[in-house]
């Protein structure tokens, strides 16, 4: 989230003048003097007044008066401190403080993607410390209680609270938009991740796991789209505040007349709904674009190496570096999908062909096939495949970046495409000073064939870079279209008002013109820039940066649950239901941090 912005010295914003209605939800009042808000509380001075400012003070420091929910309980809360009648907050009982080590640890356990049973080794583990460091301490652990029964539900409550906090943030969202995935899951039955990034009044961004849906359950698009409605219900965001869809570019999401975005936008037309954008070039970029320029098959046959590597080739010290890289990616195991995603990224292949003579002396030594050694048709197709592989890895690692808005986004998607053409005359040409493993391959075959014999084809890879220009174009076509809003966001003092719509040049204009306004902009950065902006002087134009700033810029969320689903898929693949798969999901990729007081106390009157 972005850091918040100093008090702009100019016109009055509406998002920094006191609002009557925080008296009740945050526990302040205005003080006398006119300037920030006075917390009833602590009586401390909350100077910058912009709503999340106040909320951050409320839910960092006195959160335990989230209990007093009812309308009449919380009035009479505010009259009590208005009359300086603070209520005592109780303190932890020792009880409490040990349920709240439990909660700790079986987040903890959640993170790693540990099996609930492993509460009981860790109890075991402190004992023994406490034990001989700590003797006189030993008797804190009599009160947690970390049995597997307990540990899953209180990893069931952790969800429970994170996902309310969403909620009540969700209900302030501006304008939002939505990412599916459903190709994290790759090892047994298939879900679809449904992510939201949502923007409130001062453009504070939040990015988090809306929900997760069975595709066994949900098989047809109508019925998928059902739950993701049923979804959007419950978290109070309504379609008319829905600005995109990011998805991958699998058939269930694109299909021209039975996709999922087809269904989407379809519902989403509506006189007071905006005109939903969608890209689906972002999620899982290295991975669905491989399928496209992997002219031979060459990943297949790496595969079958890797495999005879990790299970008769495991002591041989050169392949040390790629075995600690693959077991760090998916553990020791050998799982056939995670072991051909994890080779269909640029950074694996590149490592892979560096090491593609000791692999064939290993290949010959067990007795292996090398036919693929001498196909010289096969070696130039690995190392252009290596080649491009690396190309988009690094504008999928640019792509990973978040907190930069969509517009900084579609600059590197709009640079890599003229890269591609770039690469596009350097292959017609035969010119190969981008294509360093081609190349390699080139020179070590031309020691070995005659002067006047052709090395490869131009042609055959030609087509390859203008399939993947092609698929670059149909994925963020649409992205083409709000160009000029997405110009104005990140540049507004540049942008020519008689380039802009007729109904924002006005507004523009007035920009332009201000001066204290043109050195906020150099001095922040967009989010802090528009934050500050008058909503009032300004509605159009902020009303474009709501918009911009809620698309997807980055993919770095959904790549956080594919991490996180590789790394522990031996423990996810256990017998778990969707309940308890989304927990751990949430967990694992929220930025919120639990109640921790509210969970421990509760606990007493629902919970075990």
């Amino acid at each position: 989230m972005w850091m918040t912005p100093k008090r702009s010295k100019m016109e009055v914003d509406e998002s920094r003048v006191f609002r009557p209605e925080w008296t009740q939800r945050y526990l302040v009042v205005e003080p006398p003097e006119g300037e920030g808000a006075l917390c009833l509380v602590c009586r401390r001075l909350v100077v910058a007044t912009r709503e999340r400012d106040v909320r951050r003070h409320y839910e960092a420091e006195h959160d335990y008066y989230e209990r007093y929910v009812a309308e009449g309980e919380r009035a009479a809360l505010v009259e009590r401190l208005r009359q300086g009648d603070l209520p005592v907050v109780a303190p932890l009982t020792p009880e409490e403080r040990a349920a709240r080590a439990g909660l700790g640890l079986a987040r903890l356990l959640a993170l790693k993607g540990r099996g609930w049973g492993e509460g009981d080794f860790v109890y075991r583990c402190m004992e023994v410390m406490l034990r001989d460091v700590l003797p006189e301490h030993v008797s804190v652990l009599d009160g947690i209680d970390l049995s597997p029964e307990l540990t899953r539900q209180r990893v069931l409550n952790i969800n429970n609270d994170l996902r309310s906090q969403l909620f009540n943030r969700a209900k302030d969202f501006k304008a939002y938009s939505l990412a599916l995935d459903d190709q994290a899951f790759v090892a047994y039955e298939n879900y679809l991740l449904v992510f939201v990034r949502g923007v409130g009044q001062d453009l504070e961004v939040q990015e988090e796991l809306l929900t997760i849906i069975n595709l066994t359950h949900h098989f047809s698009v109508g019925a998928l789209m059902a739950a993701i409605l049923e979804a959007l219900q419950t978290a109070g965001l309504s379609l008319q505040r829905m600005v995109g869809l990011t998805t991958t570019h699998t058939l269930r999401m694109i299909g021209e007349n039975s996709g999922l975005v087809s269904y989407m936008r379809e519902k989403a037309v509506s006189p007071n709904c905006w005109n939903v954008i969608h890209y689906s070039g972002f999620l899982h970029l290295e991975l669905l674009s491989s399928y496209d320029v992997d002219v031979n098959q060459i990943i297949n046959t790496v595969s079958e190496w890797i495999v005879l590597i990790k299970t008769r080739g495991v002591r041989r010290p050169e392949f040390q570096a790629l075995l600690t890289e693959s077991e760090s990616e998916h553990g020791e195991r050998v799982n056939g999908r995670c072991l051909n995603n994890w080779l269909r990224r640029g950074k694996t292949l590149k490592l892979i062909f560096s090491l593609r003579k000791e692999i064939e002396t290993f290949l010959v030594s067990v007795g292996a096939t090398t036919i693929h050694f001498a196909d010289k048709q096969w070696l130039c197709d690995f190392g252009f495949l290596v080649d491009i592989m690396d190309h988009l890895r690094e504008l999928s690692e640019l792509l990973r970046v978040s907190k930069v808005f969509a517009a900084a986004a579609f600059d590197h998607i709009c640079t890599f495409e003229v890269k591609l053409n770039l690469l596009q005359r350097h292959i017609e040409e035969k010119d190969l000073t981008h294509f360093a493993a081609f190349r390699e391959v080139v020179d070590e075959l031309k020691q070995h064939l005659k002067e006047d014999q052709e090395i490869f084809d131009s042609g055959r890879y030609q087509v390859v870079i203008c399939r993947l220009q092609k698929e670059f174009e149909r994925h963020f076509k649409d992205l083409r279209f709000i160009k000029k809003d997405l110009e104005l966001f990140a540049n507004p003092f540049n942008f020519k008002p008689e380039y802009a719509p007729i109904s924002v040049r006005v507004e523009l204009t007035k920009l332009q013109a201000n001066t204290n306004l043109w050195n906020e902009y150099r001095i922040k950065d967009l989010g802090q820039f528009y934050a500050g902006l008058s909503a009032e002087s300004y509605p159009i134009i902020k009303g474009v940066a709501c918009k911009v700033a809620s698309l997807f810029d980055s993919s770095e969320i959904c790549e956080k649950a594919f991490s996180y689903l590789t790394q522990n898929q031996h423990t996810l693949s256990q017998p778990l239901t969707d309940e308890h798969l989304h927990a751990l999901f949430r967990i694992a990729t929220t930025e919120i941090e639990p109640h921790w007081d509210d969970l421990v106390r509760g606990r007493n009157e629902s919970n075990p």
